[in-house]
């Protein structure tokens, strides 16, 4: 057997820049590139096996361990899972700030491969810098931590282990029904470690990911209920876009009438336009979708986990008769709320289920609802455009006039907000402006806050995935770093982040990398100077609002004092990033403009008013709310949870 002297680095790299999918459309290359913070952990092994032969692999500097996967993550979302990226950090906080990254992509089932320095093998300089001691255990490290948020786990201790190590890495990196974050760590003097490696393992690897079919017999179960039914409702997932499956769910909808919802996943695999898209559905959802929802006899999930938010906590889907049925590539998904399974692929499941309802001649019992609940939002979505604050001399006046969308909660502190952020500008009246005027192929990205609610209720897709949003997570910080990993994946188009101030304080240092790479991202900044989102969850629940609001500490010695007065666009301009500030529809639309015409990443600070968000739509969230509390208004809330935890499903 030939073989080659190569260190275990060297290895890794070579083998990963062979690595390559056929999804039946011919090869095309898996790994593009690999991210990297360099330290003592990995800048001598793996960074010299990078810097001396990384073949076709890109090497992208990042800022924040978090940031660069969450990059990567972006990136493989926005290919589909087609194409993924490697991330290696250093030892210790290094690697540990990789974790909350490496949970986000396997909550959302998104291949990324993490390859985090680690202590050495030999332990001879025990205890090396950075390295975590635990007393009980020596071969415990910081990585054994990725273990809880990892698809695939392993740890190299000899440079003959990588080659199994490898292949299994690729073996779920490619796998559609059950992906995620793969970590391989690499103790640092292991990497710097050589063997003799056949040349044979450093051929060209052709992944074949073959479809899943779906059983007959389940296709013909799946037929005959759906026949049984008269109001089914279609649930669009995130895997109806993995599988390219939106035209063939689109079809599916027009041929037997069954409108379908949204879920912040599956938003935008079908154009908005579409008759039988009712939008956002569950918790975030809008109100037409939901009170269809609420009707249905039959639930179709189509690549969808069904989690608390679309399911509105087990309580939308409420008829006396309602059944659900599930088409998914997991076999663990496909069997959430007792449904009845059919596992495959999204489009073969879609296509062989319309075979099997043309024969049995099926259409839905619909008449003009569908068409009703369309018009009904779509009343209410400009309802929602044209809230404005009234512009008068006097603030107080102005406030006591205006009713907010969440009402009852700072009502008296409107005009103090008004004053202090200098803004007119309503949350719901900036979304309805950015849909309108944002290039209709143009890819908008959030994550956390209040904005994925309102974004998944009123953004209207007119083209095919140009909607991105990381909600199986919710990870406050995704949304600047994943822009740039949408960037990557889609360089021809334009991209805009769509981010709280809670959010960009968190996490934005991947802006450096935006300009360094020369790849123009465009961060939309509503700033309402506080955690909104939480600062509504917290005050619907009874509670007072505490450590939610920008404040400055009080006399008192609470966080209840003046209003912080951020300048954010201040803040990103010192990167070299073009920045632009709106207070009024007129500054925000001259932001805009001015904006497209940059070649480099572009932030405007938008300052917005407090509790101007979208409000709930018929929808129940189940929260902890406390159920010993001396407040009235807790244990109101709490026995308002206990009633509608009597109408939800309990599994």
């Amino acid at each position: 057997m030939d073989t080659i002297r190569l260190t275990t680095a060297q290895a890794l790299v070579r083998f990963l820049d062979q690595q390559y999918v056929d999804f039946g459309e011919g090869p095309e290359r898996f790994v593009h590139g690999i991210f990297t913070v360099f330290g003592h952990g990995n800048v001598l092994g793996l960074g010299q096996a990078l810097q001396e032969a990384p073949g076709a692999l890109t090497v992208y500097q990042g800022r924040n361990e978090q940031g660069m996967v969450h990059a990567a993550t972006a990136f493989a979302k926005q290919n589909r899972r087609r194409r993924i990226m490697a991330c290696t950090a250093s030892v210790g906080p290094g690697a540990a700030n990789m974790l909350t990254a490496a949970a986000t992509a396997t909550a959302n089932q998104i291949p990324v491969l993490l390859l985090p320095g680690d202590t050495f093998a030999t332990r001879q300089p025990d205890p090396v810098l950075q390295q975590m001691e635990h007393t009980y255990n020596l071969s415990i490290t910081v990585n054994d931590a990725f273990k809880a948020v990892s698809k695939y786990w392993d740890r190299i201790y000899r440079p003959e282990q990588l080659m199994s190590a490898l292949l299994n890495a690729m073996r779920v990196l490619t796998d559609q029904a059950d992906t995620g974050a793969v970590t391989i760590a690499l103790p640092q003097d292991v990497q710097g470690e050589a063997w003799d490696y056949p040349i044979e393992f450093f051929r060209k690897r052709i992944h074949r990911v073959v479809s899943r079919l779906p059983r007959p017999d389940e296709i013909a179960a799946a037929a005959d209920l759906i026949a049984g039914k008269q109001r089914p409702l279609l649930v669009c997932g995130g895997g109806v876009r993995y599988a390219n499956a939106g035209a063939d769910l689109r079809a599916f909808a027009e041929k037997f009438a069954i409108p379908f919802g949204e879920t912040q996943a599956g938003k935008s695999a079908v154009a908005s336009d579409c008759a039988y898209n009712l939008g956002g559905i569950g918790v975030t959802g809008n109100g037409s979708a939901n009170a269809l929802a609420t009707e249905a006899d039959l639930v179709i999930g189509v690549g969808t986990r069904f989690t608390d938010f679309t399911t509105a906590s087990k309580s939308l889907f409420a008829h006396s008769e309602v059944e659900f049925l599930t088409i998914n590539a997991s076999p663990y998904h496909a069997a959430k709320l007792d449904a009845l399974a059919v596992v495959c692929d999204a489009a073969e499941g879609l296509k062989a289920l319309t075979e099997a309802l043309e024969e049995r001649g099926y259409r839905s019992g619909y008449t003009d609802e569908i068409v009703s609940a369309r018009k009904a939002w779509e009343v209410e979505r400009e309802r929602l455009t044209g809230v404005e604050y009234p512009v008068k001399e006097d603030a107080n006046s102005a406030s006591a006039s205006f009713v907010p969308e969440i009402a009852g909660h700072l009502d008296d502190k409107l005009s103090e907000y008004a004053a202090m952020l200098n803004t007119s500008l309503t949350q719901t009246q900036v979304l309805g402006i950015l849909n309108e005027h944002l290039p209709k192929d143009a890819i908008v990205i959030g994550a956390a806050g209040s904005l994925p609610g309102d974004m998944q209720r009123m953004w209207n897709c007119a083209v095919p995935d140009t909607y991105h949003m990381e909600y199986g997570f919710s990870c406050m910080g995704y949304e600047i770093s994943g822009a740039l990993g949408v960037k990557l994946a889609e360089p021809e188009r334009e991209v805009y982040a769509l981010v709280g101030d809670g959010s960009y304080q968190m996490m934005h240092s991947e802006l450096v990398t935006s300009l360094q790479e020369n790849k123009k991202i465009n961060v939309i900044l509503l700033d309402n100077a506080g955690f909104g989102c939480i600062n509504n969850l917290q005050m619907e629940q009874g509670l007072n609002s505490m450590a939610t609001e920008f404040r400055y500490r009080s006399p008192e010695g609470q966080l209840s004092g003046e209003l912080m007065h951020i300048d954010y666009a201040a803040s990103a301009a010192g990167y070299g990033v073009k920045t632009f500030r709106a207070t009024t529809p007129e500054q925000l639309l001259n932001a805009l403009e001015e904006a497209r015409m940059q070649e480099r990443s572009t932030l405007i600070d938008i300052k917005v008013l407090p509790k101007t968000m979208t409000h709930g739509y018929g929808a129940w969230w189940h929260v902890g709310v406390p159920e010993v509390s001396n407040s009235e208004a807790v244990q109101a809330a709490y026995e308002q949870k206990l009633g509608q935890l009597g109408k939800a499903r309990s599994y």
